[in-house]
């Protein structure tokens, strides 16, 4: 099992983490994402308080006022005396007409909501991109981790045949000194491939949102099954992502509201209607005389009303037209971006196929080349056990076996990760 603290034991798996399974619990626990899925439910949010405004107002009131000195009488005239007055009402409005502002309020929440979910994609998305290339670095570490090992199994060996050697008089021991030199620099070499590896799992770790890197390690996949394939050129990859991508969508989108956004600020040329009505009742007493009762006067009193309010805008400092000034402003700055966004993923796209099909060919010339390096390293070694080499002729060898096999790991999983990449830049 992979060991993991108390705020992860609840997630915990069997070791080693997958590819798939590291996307899919930073896709679950990262704070990015988090982030962008609570943007989300205020978007929600929002475009409920804007259906909501076609709805009418309602409220009750209830008041009391005192006065004292010259004030009304029952009989409407103006009096030196003390009154107390009490009133109820019930009261709603409605607007009628408000120059379409309610309906583009509500497609302005629609697309807001459009483009947070598709910002929401775009995060998830960038976290697939950083979990994988992270995953790749594990791998590529590892493989420097395997190469380093391999070296000092070499020099461990020469070590001890120098040694019998020696022992047998054959050399001397500035020799053998010199081999246990190369494998002490061979030591050093695994302790900072080990380093490099723990720092990427460092990464990773961190990527996901866990507390320790301990005991964390991630399943090596089958290369073996991986054929260096020719690949979809940038004009094929990019048709298919520009359909499908959520940062693309997003700017699209939000060209849209920007669009949108000039029928809200042209609505401050048209006039409003709106409706009123409701109920009201009060209670009048003069303090110190006898006054109708309280339940009387409410139901004498009572009245419903209701009302009709026009606004008809003639002059408003001209606000209302440098507001549409600046909304078909901010559309043009929305398509610029929503440009500058296709174009980024267009050249996106095209640095990871070269790079794809530069790490293609780098396979398959490092495949050779290891090839080549390993037969040349094994004859040399053959040669020098049989004292016809020199100790600089196999070095010379068994570095360029070894750097051989470094860069064919290191084009293997550069392949990988750049096949991955544009996989998710098509949007898959």
């Amino acid at each position: 099992m992979v060991m993991l603290t108390s705020l992860t034991i609840s997630h915990a798996q069997h070791s080693p983490w997958t590819l798939e399974s590291c996307v899919q619990y930073a896709l679950d626990h990262n704070l990015t994402v988090k982030q962008s899925e609570n943007v989300v439910a205020q978007r929600e949010v929002a475009l409920n308080t804007a259906k909501n405004s076609v709805w009418p107002t309602v409220q009750a009131t209830a008041s009391q006022n005192f006065s004292f000195g010259r004030g009304i009488s029952e009989d409407n005239t103006y009096v030196s005396s003390n009154t107390a007055n009490t009133s109820f009402g019930l009261g709603g409005s409605m607007n009628l007409f408000t120059g379409f502002r309610v309906k583009n309020n509500i497609t302005m929440g629609k697309l807001n909501l459009e483009a947070a979910n598709a910002d929401c994609d775009k995060a998830k998305e960038d976290i697939r991109i950083a979990v994988t290339q992270a995953y790749m670095q594990i791998l590529y570490n590892m493989e420097l981790c395997k190469v380093a090992e391999l070296q000092i199994v070499i020099d461990s060996t020469q070590v001890e045949r120098l040694t019998v050697l020696r022992d047998a008089g054959k050399i001397g021991p500035a020799e053998v000194s010199s081999r246990k030199s190369t494998l002490a620099q061979s030591r050093v070499t695994l302790t900072q491939a080990r380093n490099n590896l723990n720092l990427a799992i460092l990464d990773m770790t961190q990527l996901l949102e866990l507390s320790s890197p301990e005991g964390f390690e991630v399943a090596v996949p089958d290369t073996s099954l991986l054929a260096p394939e020719i690949l979809s050129n940038p004009e094929q990859i990019f048709a298919q992502a520009v359909t499908m991508r959520p940062a693309v969508k997003a700017e699209e989108v939000r060209t849209e509201a920007a669009a949108t956004n000039i029928k809200l600020a042209q609505a401050g040329w048209w006039p409003t209607l709106s409706m009123s009505g409701g109920l009201i009742t009060d209670y009048y007493a003069l303090l110190g005389h006898t006054s109708k009762g309280f339940a009387s006067q409410l139901g004498d009193n009572f009245s419903p009303y209701v009302g009709f309010t026009l606004n008809v805008p003639i002059f408003n400092r001209l606000e209302t037209r440098n507001g549409v000034r600046m909304a078909k402003l901010q559309l043009e700055s929305q398509q610029l971006q929503s440009e500058n966004v296709r174009k980024a993923l267009y050249k996106e796209i095209q640095q990871a196929y070269y790079n794809a099909v530069a790490a293609r060919e780098k396979w398959l010339s490092s495949g050779v080349a290891e090839t080549t390096a390993l037969e040349n390293f094994e004859l040399s070694e053959a040669l020098y056990e049989a004292g016809k080499y020199t100790s600089t002729e196999f070095n010379e060898a068994k570095n360029n076996y070894l750097q051989a096999a470094s860069n064919l790991a290191q084009a293997r999983c550069e392949y990988f990760y750049q096949v991955q990449l544009l996989e998710l830049l098509a949007g898959k």
